[in-house]
């Protein structure tokens, strides 16, 4: 029998949420190209899309926009939860935590099509609630409830950061949000398939998620790349790096390859181009130049091979100009894709749910006997 490691190309699903053309560079979220509603959408517009088909009327918008809004308070004895938490831990630690917390009160839970994307609207709030206080906590400041602002990237900003953020930092961060939302089924998306398709609540499901997400292997690629730029240092030892530890030692180029992509994804470029809207500092723009010319060596080297820049490459830096430490990286990921994790297992719960339970191949020795223990 053949086995699929990593179950490369295994069909779990059927989706109308994500499609994805490796071989062209394309995505598109419910048939909307992501470069159209990066460019003339927010991010409470694509988020209603994925959950309910369709992009939403100004009144609709509204009421989805007060059901997030509504997520912003978490319980008191979640605020306790992230309080206690030691300031060490990492930033999804924090994240799984508080949402494994918040399955306490979902002893009824059943998955309906009339509440799931309702309670969902205000699942992402609490996401947003819950990665500000994070970054919040291990910054050394007290937890809060997050304010209703209009815009739910301004909203989790200002809480996250304890300041006001200015348009264009709304702006990226609403981009980057849209951007990381759903990518199909990897492997946190399919943790979280897993956890629902045995009826398990909606908070648990994304917990499950998270505890995927949490792996270097997944969500760890934006923090990876851009400490890599950081040991690298500046755009003129890109070349001497790239040869001594790329080529002869074979070590991997962070945030390069992806399971699906066979050219640019898609992702990348539009985070590229953010990265010159956003970037103040010399530090910032030393970071940006280096990554352009890793860039040009690693595609130089490997695009022969179809391996090129993914989204994680540049995301980092828009994030480090915001105002965000590195170990935050992989938790703002986690706040976008939460999004998709809800969409993915309502529309899995929405159709004819079954258990999964796949199969192992035996392997191992054949029939023994088992020796009296006075034999032994």
């Amino acid at each position: 029998m053949e086995i699929s490691s990593g179950l490369e190309d295994v069909y779990i699903k059927h989706t109308a949420l994500t499609s994805i053309d490796g071989e062209k560079g394309v995505l598109r979220y419910r048939g909307y190209n992501i470069e159209d509603l990066v460019e003339h959408s927010t991010f409470e517009e694509v988020a209603y899309l994925m959950l309910y088909g369709e992009l939403p009327s100004n009144e609709r918008l509204a009421t989805f926009r007060a059901s997030l809004e509504k997520g912003y308070v978490l319980p008191d004895y979640v605020k306790k939860i992230i309080s206690d938490i030691p300031r060490s831990a990492e930033a999804l630690t924090i994240y799984m935590t508080a949402f494994a917390a918040m399955s306490a009160a979902e002893n009824d839970f059943k998955w309906s099509p009339q509440t799931d994307k309702q309670k969902s609207a205000e699942i992402i709030g609490h996401a947003a609630s819950v990665v500000a206080n994070a970054n919040r906590h291990i910054s050394g400041k007290s937890v809060v409830d997050l304010k209703p602002s209009g815009s739910y990237a301004r909203s989790f900003l200002e809480g996250a950061l304890d300041r006001k953020a200015d348009a264009k930092e709304v702006r990226v961060m609403d981009r980057a949000l849209i951007l990381y939302l759903d990518h199909e089924v990897p492997a946190s998306t399919t943790a979280a398939l897993v956890a629902c398709s045995t009826l398990s609540d909606m908070y648990s499901s994304v917990a499950a998620a998270v505890a995927a997400l949490k792996g270097p292997l997944h969500g760890g690629a934006a923090e990876s790349a851009y400490l890599q730029f950081d040991r690298i240092g500046s755009p003129g030892n890109v070349e001497k790096w790239f040869n001594e530890n790329i080529i002869v030692k074979k070590q991997k180029l962070m945030g390069f390859g992806h399971r699906v992509y066979k050219t640019y994804d898609p992702r990348m470029k539009i985070f590229r181009k953010m990265d010159d809207e956003i970037v103040k500092s010399p530090e910032d723009r030393n970071m940006l130049q280096t990554a352009r010319k890793l860039e040009e060596a690693g595609v130089r080297q490997f695009g022969p091979k179809y391996v090129f820049p993914n989204t994680d490459f540049y995301s980092g830096i828009a994030f480090k100009a915001i105002g965000f430490p590195v170990n935050m990286f992989t938790a703002l990921f986690a706040l976008s894709r939460t999004t998709g994790w809800l969409a993915h297992i309502s529309e899995y719960n929405e159709s004819e749910p079954r258990i999964m339970r796949p199969r192992a191949l035996y392997t191992g020795p054949g029939p023994r006997e088992l020796a009296a223990v006075s034999n032994k």
